[in-house]
């Protein structure tokens, strides 16, 4: 499972782990893949330093990287609270009125709300790239397509490659006019943020679109079969996130999520903007239906929604209203049935990988090629 963007980067599989929990980026890259730490959820950087402090400590030498939420376009001056005073009294008396109705508690005195998208906000950003460079990251990966130029001119002087996301042909060439490194094609399947056209028919679109750059698939890939179509396909690795989800590493704070990850079949996932105001893949719950009920008040463009809903999810996740309960998610969520530790996931992604090579193989054979 070895191609030259694996090779350039030192990796022993061209596998891409996208995830927020450290322990889970280290033990990606001890497995011989590529741990990626989301950062959109760190807003002080010193918990930012905290937790790289902890991957240095447990990844043993190999090599990881850092994925941010940063707009292409510098937006400059926007504090929080500007962006909070923008939100309509009618939206925070629909959140208020929904959560009511299912009963979920008040956090208690003096417990802030967890995770809020701030990341999107410039000065965020960039104080979490202050504090990455420090690190030997090897790629930083953006989740709103290509960062700001100086950013890239930066990245490069360190030698770290950028990466960006990518729903369209179109979205990855102008990527690759502004001097990105290496295209994901995140495939309609995907968890999270995700455009609209499937895995099978964006990647080879995407790679034909940017050649000679690189290109990762994402997307509908949870199998050792499905990476070894991808890269059939023209990718030169795989970028996963929700797998690694369920794995024994991850740090959900709530046993009702994990049992009602392992409980979802592909059928049960939506594209809401209930969470961000962007389409994201997520856990279909009765949260993301009121949201998406033609009767409420519609969802807000980000970051507003984010900012808007924040409270209200960390109060669902700390009592676990399993009604409300959800996080993104992708269409794979079927094939995540069992809690497994990294490693188990990856001798099950190379063990599949070789099956699945070796059958086409015998396939090819008997056709006379």
């Amino acid at each position: 499972m070895q191609t030259e963007l694996s090779k350039k980067l030192g990796i022993e599989y061209a596998v891409f782990g996208f995830t927020p929990f450290p322990a889970v980026a280290a033990a990606i890259s001890r497995a011989g893949g590529f741990g990626v730490l989301g950062a959109v959820r760190y807003t002080a950087p010193d918990d930012l330093k905290r937790d790289l402090d902890w991957i240095e400590a447990h990844v043993e030498g190999r090599p990881y990287g850092l994925d941010v939420v940063m707009p292409a376009t510098k937006v400059e001056g926007v504090t929080e609270a500007d962006v909070e005073a923008m939100i309509p009294p009618g939206h925070r008396e629909f959140v208020r009125d929904t959560l009511a109705k299912y009963g979920v508690p008040e956090l208690p005195e003096g417990e802030a709300a967890g995770w809020r998208i701030t990341g999107w906000m410039e000065q965020v950003a960039r104080t979490q790239l202050d504090v990455a460079f420090d690190y030997p990251i090897r790629l930083l990966a953006n989740a709103l397509g290509s960062p700001p130029a100086d950013v890239v001119a930066r990245a490069h002087e360190r030698d770290v490659l950028v990466a960006a996301l990518a729903g369209s042909a179109r979205h990855a060439v102008k990527h690759r006019a502004a001097g990105i490194d290496v295209v994901v094609a995140q495939g309609y399947e995907a968890g999270g943020h995700t455009g609209e056209i499937a895995s099978m028919v964006l990647t080879p679109e995407v790679v034909d679109a940017v050649d000679p750059l690189p290109v990762l698939a994402a997307g509908g890939i949870g199998s050792g079969r499905q990476v070894a179509a991808a890269l059939a396909l023209g990718a030169q690795g795989v970028w996963l996130g929700s797998l690694w989800l369920t794995t024994t590493e991850a740090d959900l704070h709530s046993p009702a999520l994990t049992r009602k990850l392992l409980a979802a079949g592909s059928g049960d996932t939506v594209r809401s903007r209930a969470l961000t105001g962007k389409p994201a893949r997520q856990l279909r719950t009765e949260w993301t239906d009121a949201w998406d009920d033609p009767a409420g008040p519609g969802t807000l463009p980000m970051p507003l929604q984010g900012l808007l809903v924040a409270d209200a999810v960390s109060r669902v996740q700390r009592y676990e209203v399993d009604p409300l309960l959800g996080t993104p998610v992708g269409q794979i969520v079927g094939r995540m049935t069992e809690e497994r530790s990294v490693q188990a996931v990856f001798d099950d992604l190379t063990r599949g990988f070789e099956q699945a090579v070796d059958r086409v193989v015998r396939v090819a054979g008997r056709s006379g090629r």
